[in-house]
């Protein structure tokens, strides 16, 4: 099992509008086949500055590759992240135990 997790700021002068079909557009992301769960999250600690985040959950590393590049994933990157994030960190895990 492959997590995959994005932990993000948005840019400074993003409306709420514009967060709201952030959050819309990357829910749509779930409806790709290889994708068994998607979790949209908001940091409640102050221990870390990014506000929220994205975690996802894939069978296999080849399914993980086949989701980053798929057309709806590579539209999300170019036409909602890339105009809305100003900075993230992407941690991608697997279990060990």
């Amino acid at each position: 099992m492959i997590y995959h997790s994005v932990f993000l700021q948005f840019k400074s002068d993003l409306s709420q509008e514009q967060r709201d079909l952030f959050f819309s557009e990357a829910k749509k992301l779930a409806e790709i086949p290889w994708v068994q769960s998607l979790e949209c999250l908001r940091e409640i600690s102050p221990k870390n500055s990014y506000e929220f985040g994205l975690i996802m959950q894939f069978e296999t590393d080849a399914l993980y590759e086949a989701y980053t590049h798929h057309p709806d994933h590579v539209r999300f990157v170019e036409n909602i992240w890339i105009p809305s994030v100003a900075n993230f960190q992407e941690i991608d895990y697997t279990v060990i135990l």
